[in-house]
């Protein structure tokens, strides 16, 4: 666990990052401080840890990596998705969309968003859409 978590006062759509990587949480938290109406509550480094913070801390929307040693964003988003489905799971990853693996798709995530298109105006389209007409589970 990367920090503590708190829990929203603000009214704002609530956000966790997972990533084993540093660089990219900080740079996920940073489009998200940037864009009005979201909040960063937590950040998590591994699919356990977001399993965990997402049964504490209920956000609304998480940003999930793919490649995550342990269990690993799929497996997470499949378990998260399956106990808090009111919960927009995007998964990230550097992979190009015909290349995820299977799983993916049918792991109950709202949509995928490659790592370096990720940004505010994404966001925002995804939550306001409820996620990505092109990438449905199932």
């Amino acid at each position: 666990m990367s920090e503590t978590p708190r829990v929203s006062t603000s009214g704002n759509v609530t956000v966790l990052v997972v990533d084993d990587q540093p660089p990219f949480r900080e740079a996920a938290r940073a489009v998200v401080d940037r864009l009005a109406g979201f909040e960063v509550v937590a950040e998590a480094e591994s699919g356990e840890a977001a399993i965990e913070m997402v049964d504490a801390l209920r956000p609304q929307v998480v940003l999930m990596d793919i490649n995550m040693g342990g269990i690993d964003g799929i497996e997470a988003t499949t378990r998260i998705a399956g106990a808090h489905p009111e919960t927009m799971i995007v998964l990230l990853s550097t992979y190009e969309l015909g290349d995820l693996p299977p799983s993916a798709r049918t792991s109950g995530a709202a949509a995928y968003v490659n790592k370096d298109e990720f940004g505010g105006r994404i966001l925002r389209r995804l939550w306001e859409n409820a996620g990505d007409p092109t990438f449905r589970p199932g």
